[in-house]
């Protein structure tokens, strides 16, 4: 596929250089987080909503109460933006001035549609394995009235830029020599001690979607 085209609302022009447009570094951030920050407008005020989402190709799917407002104004197929953003360190320079941080973000434009019949079960099932993959084989499966009660929106990428930190503080030539620690402080997201559900009435095996996760 070709990379996501530059617009005047997604072209980067501050730090330009870190800016990526190719589908492989923009999916993978998306892939690589599990909070979408959704925003649009309702009511003559700005939202912006965290929510879990799953992406297939260059579709994005989101869920909620099909009674909420935000899903019956998403589903009208307003203007809609969604950012991801990774926190990899904080970086420390000599000056408070060139403090920074290493960071992935992506911002994404294009509009919702609501995901009915057939499409609907097959949305479930990416939402539900991307939470673990596989858990979907693992479940019982999904009733209708679950799936009534479920608002589930496609929104399809129309364009997208992603903004990328890497290395050191970059400090003014002159501060170099100054005796002031400067460095970088990783940051990591790391799966804790699993906890089983203690409602569970059997001694159970970890699932597979389980192991994948933390092998």
């Amino acid at each position: 596929m070709p990379p996501y085209e530059k617009q005047p609302h997604t072209r980067v022009k501050r730090a330009a250089n870190r800016a990526a447009y190719d589908e492989k570094t923009v999916h993978e951030i998306i892939d690589d987080a599990y909070v979408a920050h959704v925003g649009f407008m309702m009511d003559n005020r700005p939202f912006v909503i965290p929510m879990f989402h799953a992406r297939e190709k260059r579709t994005l799917y989101i869920h909620a109460s099909v009674k909420s407002r935000i899903y019956k104004t998403l589903a009208e197929g307003i203007p809609v933006c969604i950012t991801f953003t990774h926190i990899d360190g904080l970086v420390l320079a000599r000056s408070a001035f060139h403090h920074s941080m290493n960071y992935r973000s992506v911002v994404a434009h294009g509009f919702c549609v609501s995901v009915k019949d057939e499409a609907k079960k097959r949305a479930f099932e990416i939402l539900t394995n991307k939470v673990a993959l596989g858990r979907w084989d693992e479940c019982r499966p999904i009733t209708q009235k679950e799936m009534d009660v479920t608002g589930l929106l496609a929104f399809t990428i129309e364009a997208a830029a992603a903004k990328i930190r890497t290395g050191g503080p970059k400090d003014d030539q002159d501060d170099y020599a100054l005796p002031i620690w400067a460095g970088v402080i990783p940051l990591e997201r790391k799966m804790g001690v699993i906890i089983p559900d203690s409602a569970m009435t059997q001694d159970l095996d970890l699932p597979d979607s389980v192991k994948r996760i933390v092998d």
